[in-house]
């Protein structure tokens, strides 16, 4: 089973996120604070404060997809 798209690039978000944000805050933080397409196929990797949480944000063609390692 492929588990997501073959992504082209993979972007990580240099400054911590609360990670209270759900894919809508995420997607904005890649739009806004990126300036990328966040609808291209490629990874955008966020952490938390402690930088012990990862959140990984793609779109895989028919919706996001959030994963969340804790």
């Amino acid at each position: 089973m492929k588990m997501f798209v073959e992504p082209t690039r993979i972007f990580l978000h240099r400054d911590f996120i609360d990670f209270r944000k759900a894919i809508n805050g995420l997607t904005a933080l890649v739009e806004d604070e990126l300036n990328r397409d966040a609808y291209t196929g490629d990874l955008f990797v966020f952490c938390n404060k402690s930088k012990d949480k990862l959140k990984i944000l793609y779109w895989d063609k028919t919706g996001f997809a959030l994963w969340q390692k804790r």
